[in-house]
């Protein structure tokens, strides 16, 4: 069988292991040195903030966040219903509810319409929410300027997930620094990691020292060990932080390759009807493409599927995925209140993620191009090179 074809795997600059045999050599191996307090300002100035603590996972840092705003027991927590479990779960940490909103067609992200519907639901039920939390999806960037000024309106903070958005921006802004607090994730399939982490943004330092002091264990500044708050072991050790500034080194580099993959599955896919991109609105929107994600309409492709289309790569070895399945359909989800109008199930059932590595070979994509080309019957050979384009559009 021939080699796999990851759906996106780590692709690491080279430079990592300098990091990495620098904080051994000077023994700082815990979950502090200088690699952290390094990786920390790389990040806040990437992104423009005042400050990033960086943590064990972009999951630590939905936890974190949800503290710093004061979510407690019983709270109203308003969140995309179009993500990963992990945007959900932290709030359930906290013994507060989700209140889970449907998508809009052109980002597939929260819909602003169905965000300021559940707020007045909500508010007339006695509940105002305590947070909102967007997700840019697959990298691309949320309609923040709608959802910020509906959140500016009812005064609710909102904690960007900006999980899958590294790199992406909205009206030249980095996503991650627009809501209160942002949170990345540097998971191992993720547009750049460290192995596994993640980091909490905010322009409010105190947000970001308190960040730092929960995620080591709440230790009070005493001689002895004191607490007089609930901690948690969630802080990067320096060891990781020393992956992540080799990762960042190649930041801008990963992003224009994700966004040349997506060029190539629109030459690759041209011609066919039936098959719609997740693509950027207007030129507010810069998506990362962290990853290249369709929806097939069946009714055009002459009964050809998304799944169809997983199995046939599945087939020949080469990963695909199905879009998320939307929280108000998990099973442990359901129970929660949900506001939409079934955009994000039919994205769901129609949709497929793409094999959108940064190190996919022109060997990689000759092999995708087959399966499509068998698939749908087509006698010509598509191009398997990168189509060229200015290179000011993928930047």
């Amino acid at each position: 069988m021939e080699k796999k074809i990851w759906l996106s795997s780590p692709h690491l600059s080279g430079h990592e292991l300098q990091y990495i045999v620098e904080a051994i050599q000077t023994n700082w191996v815990a979950p502090l040195g200088p690699n952290v307090d390094e990786f920390e300002q790389v990040l806040a100035r990437y992104h423009q903030v005042q400050d990033a603590a960086v943590l064990s996972s972009g999951t630590a840092a939905l936890h974190l966040a949800l503290i710093i705003l004061g979510v407690k027991t019983g709270d109203e927590v308003i969140a995309s219903s179009l993500t990963f479990s992990a945007t959900i779960n932290p709030i359930i940490y906290q013994c507060a509810h989700p209140i889970l909103v449907e998508s809009e067609p052109r980002t597939w992200n929260m819909s602003p319409d169905w965000l300021e519907t559940a707020i007045k639901a909500r508010i007339k039920r006695g509940k105002k929410p305590k947070a909102i939390i967007p997700v840019h999806v697959y990298g691309m960037p949320s309609k923040m300027e709608e959802i910020m000024e509906i959140a500016n309106y009812y005064q609710i903070p909102v904690i960007e997930d900006a999980a899958e958005a590294l790199g992406s921006r909205y009206n030249g802004q980095a996503l991650g620094s627009i809501g209160a607090i942002g949170v990345l994730s540097f998971n191992g399939n993720k547009i750049i990691t460290t192995s596994g982490g993640g980091a909490l943004l905010s322009n409010d330092k105190k947000s970001t020292a308190k960040a730092r002091f929960l995620s080591t264990q709440a230790r009070d500044p005493a001689p002895h060990y004191q607490h007089t708050s609930i901690g948690y072991n969630y802080r990067m050790s320096n060891i990781t932080a020393g992956i992540g500034l080799g990762q960042m080194e190649v930041i801008d580099q990963r992003v224009v390759q994700r966004r040349k993959n997506q060029l190539f599955y629109r030459e690759l896919f041209s011609g066919i009807p039936g098959i719609s991109f997740q693509e950027e609105p207007d030129d507010r929107f810069f998506s990362n493409y962290w990853l290249t994600a369709i929806t097939v309409d069946d009714r055009q492709t002459g009964g050809i599927t998304c799944e169809m289309l997983r199995k046939a790569f599945a087939a020949e070895n080469i990963e695909s995925r199905p879009l998320w399945k939307p929280m108000h359909l998990q099973p442990i989800f359901r129970k929660y209140p949900f506001y939409g109008d079934g955009t994000s199930e039919r994205l769901f059932r129609k949709g497929q993620c793409l094999p959108s590595g940064s190190n996919l070979t022109d060997e990689d994509r000759l092999r995708i191009a087959g399966v499509i080309n068998r698939l749908f019957d087509r006698k010509e050979i598509c191009h398997t090179a990168i189509p060229s384009q200015n290179t000011e559009s993928l930047k």
